[in-house]
């Protein structure tokens, strides 16, 4: 059986390269070569790890006899492609074709077709028919499988469009022109916000809906001299429950209108019939099941496995004081910049960088000045070139974007839980949605959120052994808060840092 072959060809390969330090290789390598051989689709978390377990997937994926497809992100790509790939054919004896492209080459093709998730999604979800179905497909960096899917799904106007519209229907030149004139005034009397954008609704979803029957003026001219961009946000916008907002730039007197679906579960569920998947992420859900994640990707029952973090190479330092400000009080601001500065001060020691997570926009800019005053040039704010010892200020966006590339920090201060702000116009319409289903939008949507950000957050950490400090009272004393130590765990809970612990706990 295919598992067999997989288990002992690993294995071996293991022994050789020294490459055992992730423990779950060939638990992995087996259920993934069992979804192969069974075409059963199947979810797995691998914990907190790099990217280590990808050795564990793509053994049964060379060794399978039949066509693999792997959806995986560019920058995984590559890699892959350029190193582990590579030695893996070589030490198996393997000359599997391997191919990277945005479709099926042909019926002949008996080999690793290695996709993008933007090329893949949109071939399923269009019917393009540029992929056939049931082979079997693996996806790695399934966390952001919503986000790409809502990507996928969303339709946007940008300033440019409008100028190409008039272009192609000049008949109607002075009424587009006018109700993009009524529509930037609107937009522009919605109070500032941190975000840049705001939710389009009332009078101006009415504006827009009076434009559009303008410029297709019976059934049978729908869509048909639309330009591309203007036919996917009107297709987008006859869908149920979809979110309608604007990005502005306010400097720039401009704005930008995006129609994106508030649910993809509808969408998505039609996929998972087409093809035996496995789905691979770091954290998807708290729960092994993963129940609450394959209902928002509208997944059946599927096989689960959820490895936790090694708590030899992987367990890492908890630092939670008690007695801080709440979040949402005045007094928060003076004491989280005092905690982050003694943080700092009382560990000269500390010999890799710290990085300071502030959700907050206007906190996080307030948050590096002060420390860029006292600090200096080792205070930087969003920037991937950190020197030895530097200190990086971040928001969440970012970190999760750039830990990547940026060395394994030895301490990591958040200064708040990652849960959406309803400060936030798309977080807002989010909410309003699971009210109006009457939902526990706090359980289903933001505390979801919230863990699987944390969790992602702190996956470098764990790669260095380092501290987490939380600064977020509301984990000592909200009822989530035994939610939000099982998404930190495995950790060591410590209750001071001073000048003498990273001199002794430090690698």
């Amino acid at each position: 059986m295919i598992e067999v072959e997989v288990h002992s060809s690993l294995r071996a390969f293991l022994r050789e390269h020294g490459q055992a330090s992730w423990p779950h290789h060939l638990t992995m390598a087996r259920l993934v070569a069992r979804a192969l051989r069974l075409g059963r689709s199947a979810l797995i978390q691998t914990g907190s790890t790099q990217g280590r377990y990808r050795l564990s997937y793509l053994a049964p994926a060379l060794l399978w006899s039949d066509p693999v497809i792997l959806v995986a992100p560019v920058s995984v790509q590559q890699w892959l492609v350029r190193v582990e790939i590579p030695r893996l054919q070589e030490w198996m004896g393997t000359d599997k074709p391997i191919q990277i492209s945005d479709r099926f080459p042909d019926d002949r093709f008996n080999g690793l077709l290695i996709t993008s998730p933007a090329s893949w999604l949109s071939d399923r979800l269009d019917g393009k028919g540029l992929f056939p179905q049931d082979i079997p497909t693996l996806i790695d960096g399934a966390d952001d499988l919503e986000g790409w899917a809502r990507e996928q799904l969303k339709g946007s106007i940008q300033p440019g469009d409008w100028n190409e519209l008039m272009l192609g229907r000049p008949q109607l030149a002075d009424f587009i022109r006018d109700v993009r004139v009524r529509l930037t005034k609107a937009i522009f009397q919605h109070p500032p916000n941190p975000y840049d954008c705001c939710l389009i609704e009332g009078h101006e979803q009415e504006r827009l809906r009076q434009l559009f029957e303008r410029l297709q003026p019976t059934k049978e001219q729908e869509y048909r001299y639309l330009p591309p961009a203007w036919k996917q946000f009107w297709q987008c916008w006859q869908r149920s429950d979809q979110l309608i907002w604007a990005g502005i730039a306010r400097s720039q007197g401009l704005f930008s209108l995006y129609c994106e679906p508030l649910e993809v579960a509808d969408s998505l569920s039609s996929v998972w019939s087409q093809q035996p998947v496995v789905l691979i992420g770091r954290a998807l859900d708290l729960e092994a099941s993963a129940s609450m994640y394959r209902q928002q990707l509208g997944l059946g029952e599927v096989t689960c496995l959820k490895f936790s973090p090694d708590r030899q190479n992987e367990l890492i330092q908890l630092y939670l004081p008690d007695g801080l400000p709440m979040p949402n009080t005045p007094r928060f601001q003076n004491a989280l910049i005092q905690q982050i500065r003694t943080l700092i001060t009382l560990n000269p020691n500390i010999k890799g960088s710290i990085v300071l997570v502030v959700g907050d926009v206007p906190l996080k800019a307030q948050v590096g000045t002060v420390l860029a005053a006292e600090f200096g040039s080792r205070v930087q704010l969003e920037k991937t070139d950190i020197q030895e010892k530097g200190i990086l200020v971040t928001g969440w966006e970012f970190w999760r974007s750039h830990q990547n590339v940026l060395p394994f920090p030895q301490l990591l201060i958040i200064a708040t839980l990652p849960i959406p702000s309803l400060e936030n116009p798309l977080v807002a319409g989010q909410v309003a949605y699971y009210k109006k289903q009457r939902l526990d939008w706090f359980r289903l949507y933001l505390l979801p959120a919230a863990l699987r950000e944390l969790q992602r957050a702190i996956a470098p950490v764990r790669e260095s052994q380092g501290v987490v400090a939380l600064l977020d009272n509301r984990v000592n004393h909200r009822s989530y808060g035994s939610q939000v130590l099982s998404a930190l765990s495995p950790f060591a809970r410590i209750n001071y840092l001073d000048a003498n612990w990273f001199e002794s706990n430090a690698g």
